[in-house]
C-alpha cells in the first residue's frame, strides 16, 4: 500500500512539476504590454482584444498586464474618461500603477495611449530612455516639432516604434495600397475632423482622413493648400509626380470614413472603418518582430502634410510645401539642442 501511495505522489509530483515548467515557459515566452494613458477608449478597446479569453490566434503571447491612466489634465473631454476607463482596467485584472517608471519595470512593449498629444513627446521620451518597443496611439504629437523630435530620439537609441490610425487598415485602403485594383492616379478621402486648439487643425481627428488619403497614395506629397469654413476642410496635396490627392474634414451633416480611389484600372471605393481589430493585429506583429509595418518618413511626412495645411490656412490658402514646414520644425528641434 505504501509503494503504491508513493509511486502515486511521485507520479503527481512529476505531471505537477511538468505542467509548472509549462506554465514557466509559457509566461516566458509572453509580452508583457503596459499601457500609457486611460484617456481615450482606445486603451480598455485594445486590451479587451489582447486579453481576450479564449486568446484571439492573432493575439497570441501578447498580454497588457499594466496600466498607468494619465493621461490628459486639460482637455476635459479626456481627461474625465480616466476614472472610468481606470475602473474598467483594473476590472479585468491589469494591475493600475502609479507611474510611467512602475510601469516599465512591469513590461516589455509599451502602448501609448494618452489622447493628449502634447504629453506624447515627454512619455515617449521615457519609454525610449528605457529601451521598449512603443506603439504611439494617433497622434504621435501635436505638431509636427514634437512628431520629428520623437522619431529622432527613437532612432538614436534605435528603440522600435510605430504609429497609425486604425483606418490604415481597413481591407479597402490595404487592397488599393497592394495595387490590386491598378496604379493609384489620385484619391479624395475624408473624416470627422472635430479641432483641438492644442494641437495642429487635422491632427486631433482629421488624421483619421489624411491617413486614408497616404495609405492610398503613400509618401511622395509636395504642396498643400488648404480652404476652410466653420464646418469643412479641404486640403489638396500635389505629389511629386503630379498626382493630387485630397482630405475632406466634416464637422456638420452625415460623417463617416472613407473616400475613392482613382486608378489607371478602376475607380474604386474605398470602403467603411472595419473597428480596432485590423490594426491591434499589426501592433501584435510589430510587438513580436520589432520591426515598423509603416516607413517612418511616410508617418512623419503625414504630419508635414498637417503642418503644411495650417500654414495654407493662415496665408488664406495659399500653397505650401512639404520641404518648407519640414526645414522649419528641423530648425526649430536644432536651437532646442544648442
Amino acid at each position: 500500500m505504501r509503494t503504491f501511495l508513493s509511486l502515486h505522489l511521485f507520479a503527481a509530483a512529476v505531471v505537477a512539476a511538468v505542467l509548472a515548467g509549462s506554465t514557466s515557459a509559457a509566461d516566458a515566452d509572453t509580452l508583457k504590454i503596459g499601457i500609457i494613458g486611460l484617456d481615450t477608449s482606445h486603451a480598455p478597446a485594445f486590451a479587451k482584444t489582447f486579453n481576450a479569453d479564449p486568446a484571439d490566434p492573432e493575439m497570441l503571447n501578447c498580454r497588457v498586464v499594466a496600466a498607468y491612466p494619465y493621461g490628459s489634465s486639460k482637455i476635459e473631454s479626456s481627461a474625465s474618461r480616466i476614472p472610468k476607463y481606470t475602473e474598467q482596467m483594473s476590472e479585468m485584472g491589469i494591475e493600475i500603477v502609479d507611474s510611467i517608471d512602475a510601469l516599465l519595470e512591469r513590461v516589455d512593449c509599451v502602448l501609448l495611449e494618452t489622447n493628449d498629444g502634447t504629453l506624447h513627446r515627454e512619455q515617449a521620451a521615457q519609454v525610449i530612455a528605457a529601451g521598449k518597443t512603443m506603439f504611439i496611439d494617433k497622434p504621435v504629437a501635436a505638431d509636427l516639432v514634437d512628431t520629428l523630435a520623437i522619431y529622432r530620439l527613437a532612432d538614436k537609441h534605435d528603440v522600435p516604434i510605430f504609429s497609425s490610425s486604425s483606418l490604415r487598415y481597413t481591407d479597402g485602403a490595404q487592397a488599393i495600397r497592394s495595387g490590386k485594383h491598378g496604379q493609384v492616379l489620385g484619391c479624395d478621402a475624408y473624416s470627422p475632423c472635430a479641432l483641438e486648439p492644442s494641437h495642429t487643425d487635422l491632427v486631433w481627428y482629421g488624421i483619421h482622413g489624411v491617413e486614408t488619403l497616404f495609405t492610398c497614395m503613400k509618401a511622395g506629397c509636395e504642396s498643400v493648400t488648404r480652404t476652410s469654413t466653420d464646418d469643412f476642410e479641404l486640403v489638396v496635396g500635389k505629389w511629386s509626380d503630379g498626382r493630387i490627392g485630397t482630405f475632406r474634414g466634416l464637422r456638420t451633416g452625415k460623417r463617416g470614413y472613407g473616400g475613392t480611389a482613382f486608378t489607371d484600372k478602376a475607380i474604386q471605393q474605398i470602403g467603411d472603418y472595419q473597428g480596432y481589430r485590423p490594426l491591434v493585429v499589426e501592433i501584435a506583429k510589430f510587438f513580436r518582430s520589432g520591426k515598423p509595418p509603416i516607413d517612418p518618413q511616410e508617418t512623419i511626412e503625414m504630419y508635414a502634410f498637417m503642418e503644411a495645411a495650417d500654414e495654407s490656412k493662415r496665408r488664406g490658402g495659399e500653397p505650401v510645401t512639404i520641404a518648407e514646414v519640414m526645414k522649419a520644425a528641423q530648425q526649430k528641434l536644432d536651437a532646442e539642442a544648442k
